[in-house]
């Protein structure tokens, strides 16, 4: 087994707006890290074109610490390309990807790091066992989303768990190989399979700052994270139709022998047309609809746009 250490340790820090929690967030990370017995450490912290102070916050850390590595972003390209910047730029043995808020906490990495040496894991994921500060609405729809992408996706992901993991070089190595550039990075971290262990820990309350994660952005992270990881919609698409088509033969059968039989009481027939024309109308533009998020991926991957652009690096 290999011992602690022999590892050097990359913790990759995405950050947007975090100016209220980033120092917090780099003792906590520090502290963890100086009691443990690695070979040494950095901390990859990548500013995803934050509009407030962040970036003078981490240029002053930058400048104190040699091991406080800095990636600024020419602008806000998203969290999910900032978490890759971190994987592909990172030099570690082992990466552990946290975010900035300290809603996951730092003091679970030796746990971590314990399990991939003892288990010989490749991945260890961390799985939340209670998720405190947040409403019942934001707790019914992310177990719904998880359980959701989990039953559609070709793939099965762990649920309750976001990017909070460490994975070793061998996963590191082959991540950064994938070329897509509208990354789900917790499934594919999944997909690329290796062991996969889970540690359990208790969500924390933001310690300060707002949520990056509206509604909005949510729902576009579900979309991506369907469309990128199952054809399961398609054949949803592709079923739907073929029922409309058995609906509108019994519909047309319905019609033809009312004209036969009862053609004293087939009224002209504008309740059939419209239920028909709603019916149909509707599983189109489902299925276009569909339809034209694949090919807007698609249309995305094949321009081959790099998936960031990085403006600034420190202590590189």
């Amino acid at each position: 087994m290999q011992s602690p250490k022999d590892l050097f340790i990359s913790v990759i820090v995405p950050c947007y707006n975090e100016e209220q929690v980033i120092e917090h967030t780099y003792q906590r990370i520090v502290k963890t890290l100086q009691g443990f017995p690695a070979r040494g450490y950095e901390l990859i912290f990548i500013n995803d074109g934050s509009k407030d102070n962040t970036l003078s916050s981490l240029k002053r850390l930058a400048a104190l610490d040699s091991n406080v590595k800095v990636l600024a972003f020419s602008r806000n390209f998203g969290h999910q390309p900032a978490v890759s910047a971190g994987i592909e730029m990172c030099e570690g043995d082992v990466a552990i990807i946290i975010d900035a808020d300290l809603q996951d906490p730092p003091e679970l990495f030796p746990e971590m790091i314990k399990i991939h040496l003892e288990e010989n894991a490749n991945v260890v994921y961390a799985v939340r066992k209670e998720r405190k500060g947040e409403s019942l609405f934001k707790l019914f729809t992310a177990k719904l989303f998880y359980r959701l992408i989990n039953n559609l996706s070709d793939v099965k992901l762990p649920v309750d768990t976001g990017d909070f993991r460490l994975i070793d070089r061998m996963v590191i190595d082959t991540f950064k190989k994938l070329p897509e550039k509208n990354k789900y990075i917790r499934g594919l971290i999944s997909w690329i399979g290796y062991k996969q262990v889970p540690v359990y820990y208790v969500r924390e309350e933001r310690f300060a700052g707002e949520t990056k994660y509206p509604l909005s952005k949510m729902m576009k992270f579900a979309t991506t994270s369907l469309l990128y990881f199952s054809k399961k919609p398609l054949k949803l698409a592709m079923t739907m139709g073929f029922l409309s088509i058995v609906v509108g033969l019994f519909l047309a059968a319905w019609v033809i022998t009312g004209i036969i039989f009862r053609p004293n009481t087939i009224v002209s027939g504008w309740a059939s047309s419209v239920i028909a024309i709603i019916f149909f109308g509707g599983v189109q533009l489902l299925t276009i609809g569909v339809m034209g998020e694949y090919l807007g991926n698609i249309f995305d991957e094949i321009k081959n746009r790099p998936e960031y652009i990085i403006h600034e690096k420190i202590n590189f």
